[in-house]
């Protein structure tokens, strides 16, 4: 059986954070779900089976998350996260990974731009474009709301990003333990 087989006949959902270099914004939502589910502990929430992120572009594919995001992390408890940056995999991450989260309007239209050219070469098809979100969507304040690049910014954008990924973190786990109890009636 290979691990996508095992994917997918495990129970529970699977998401893939993504922002543009994977150092910054989708690391940073990957740590804190991580923690908010206790992923990879024996006390796993069982709604979840993969957890991961990854950037639209290769920018700093292998780098380790940048130091402010890690600093972030580790002032709110989360201190042994780790991670190479990798870009997306297409069509693999597509096909293993329910749910694939944008933290902002570029990177949700590049994530949708792939699908179809995927979809051009008989690789994917319109199914996938159901798994594209934008993160801001289970933040609670609007389906529109985009989790800033804070990269270029000082030490506050940090702080806004944290508080945006733990805030669209508990949104997003309530919408798949909705999601699972629909399924379960």
């Amino acid at each position: 059986m290979t691990r996508d087989t095992e994917a997918d006949a495990a129970p529970g959902a699977s998401v893939l954070f993504v922002c543009l270099g994977n150092i910054c914004r989708s690391t940073m939502a990957e740590g804190v779900f991580r923690n908010l589910t206790s992923f990879g502990t024996p006390r796993q929430n069982p709604l979840i089976k993969e957890v991961d992120s990854c950037g639209t572009g290769a920018y700093h594919a292998g780098d380790s998350p940048d130091s402010r995001t890690m600093r972030v992390l580790r002032q709110n408890g989360i201190s042994d996260y780790q991670h190479a940056a990798r870009k997306v995999r297409v069509p693999e991450d597509f096909q293993e990974f329910d749910y694939l989260l944008a933290m902002d309007r570029d990177n949700y239209d590049d994530l949708r731009d792939m699908v179809k050219r995927a979809g051009k070469r008989g690789l994917l098809d319109d199914e996938a474009l159901k798994k594209v979100h934008l993160y801001g969507e289970f933040g609670g304040k609007s389906k529109k709301e985009e989790i800033g690049d804070p990269y270029y910014g000082g030490n506050e954008g940090f702080t806004t990003a944290y508080e945006q990924v733990v805030r669209c973190g508990d949104g997003l786990l309530k919408h798949i333990e909705e999601q699972t109890n629909k399924q379960e009636t």
